[in-house]
């Protein structure tokens, strides 16, 4: 009974955590940003290579801050 309980709060947890954040895959790095709702779509995001011209035309997507986190892998990428 208490794994079963344990097992559906780490669950419920993740199903929340899937609603709640886009999971960015770039080039070199991965990122997580804050949705503006909670939904599934665009939960898993492929950003590497000529995609991110792509999801830049996701009005979604840029409200929750995907060009901010592009800069920021930029940079990053750039100072090494």
């Amino acid at each position: 009974m208490r794994k079963s309980v344990i097992v559906l709060v780490l669950a419920a947890a993740a199903g929340y955590f899937l609603l709640s954040y886009h999971i960015i895959l770039l080039d070199n790095t991965m990122t997580f940003i804050k949705k503006t709702a909670l939904r599934y779509e665009d939960t898993f995001v492929d950003a590497r290579g000529a995609k991110k011209l792509e999801l830049l035309s996701k009005p979604e997507l840029i409200e929750a801050g995907l060009r901010d986190a592009l800069k920021e892998a930029e940079s990053k990428g750039k100072g090494k």
